[in-house]
């Protein structure tokens, strides 16, 4: 089996607009092992969703440019056509639980009824009553009682509704589930219920997951890497132990910087000023406008450099050190 689950080779997706083409991914790259989870955090607006859109083929009509590799298992599934992606991939292989999930349910249809077409459509040789017993199997994985199945979503809170999206996006057994921001909207101890439930998952069933979030906490729970976005573009990519205690890119520590802790008294900083927007970005480092490291080399497009243990950087401040690798 290929170590290696996900390859995203310099994926872009712009959208038309009457202002100009929004370029909402620039040109990103990583790697994904099979059973590891990447946290892609940043502002909002730094195109998190929309990297995870492009990784799904979830695509509006405005689309001005959409380019670049997404090989899973090693095949390049950008060449598939609509159909194909759609049958094979798109919930079979790739499944999502979107931002607001919780809002997401049909709101007058059973529980049970939404969570068994996906599984019934990509398993035509599956009857409903197979269909039903893999149902039950997954809330019972999520943690939520039987009866709930044959609720309608408005009977359950806000945190049963995120767990029966999660059961939905699991329910046929796919290879990468992405979590787009879920544990917004909820209360702190459900988020934590939440989280413990996800990482529970991931241990017992070798779930691979892309999370995308804004709460750097949250990614702490569950990450074994941290990729971190800024105006569409991936700025730095780390194993989220080094990100926590070493961050490099001097937008990174400044997220790490208005974090607070419990094990000491720092003062929290503020980033100034606000993203660049991302219809017409700065031709240099997006993030020089507000970085208190910024010199003359900021005024040019700073590559990727590969640092000591996998990090990875877009930073000029980089350039010289001898453990750098041009990448």
């Amino acid at each position: 089996m290929n170590k290696m689950l996900l390859e995203v080779n310099n994926l872009k997706l712009y959208f038309r607009t009457k202002k100009g083409p929004v370029q909402a991914v620039d040109d990103v790259s990583f790697k994904l092992e099979r059973g590891k989870t990447l946290a892609v955090v940043g502002e909002s607006g730094c195109g998190k969703t929309s990297l995870s859109k492009a990784i799904l083929r979830l695509l509006p009509r405005n689309i001005m440019e959409y380019s670049g590799e997404i090989i899973l298992d090693g095949e390049d599934i950008m060449k598939y056509p609509e159909d194909r992606f759609r049958r094979e991939i798109r919930w079979k292989k790739i499944a999502m639980v979107p931002q607001a999930a919780m809002n997401s349910l049909n709101p007058v249809l059973r529980i049970l009824d939404q969570i068994i077409e996906p599984l019934l459509i990509h398993n035509r040789d599956m009857n409903r009553d197979q269909g039903l017993a893999r149902v039950k199997e997954m809330f019972r994985i999520v943690g939520l009682p039987e009866d709930f199945l044959y609720r309608y979503p408005f009977e359950l809170s806000g945190g049963m509704r995120q767990r029966a999206t999660i059961a939905m996006a699991l329910v046929t057994n796919p290879e990468l589930v992405i979590l787009d921001e879920p544990s917004s909207a909820l209360d702190l101890l459900t988020q934590a219920n939440l989280m413990n439930v996800l990482k529970r998952i991931k241990h017992e069933f070798g779930t691979t997951f892309i999370l995308i979030t804004h709460d750097i906490g949250t990614a702490s729970e569950l990450a074994d890497e941290i990729a971190v976005m800024y105006a569409g573009e991936m700025v730095e990519k780390c194993h989220a132990e080094y990100f926590y205690t070493d961050a490099r890119h001097p937008y990174s520590r400044k997220l790490m910087s208005s974090v607070p802790t419990l094990r000491e008294d720092k003062e929290l900083v503020f980033i100034p000023g606000q993203p660049p927007s991302l219809i017409n970005p700065p031709t240099g480092c997006r993030f020089a406008e507000r970085c208190d490291k910024r010199f003359a080399k900021c005024s040019e497009h700073p590559p990727t450099f590969d640092l000591e243990h996998d990090q990875q950087v877009q930073c000029w401040l980089y350039t010289d050190r001898e453990e750098v690798k041009h990448a």
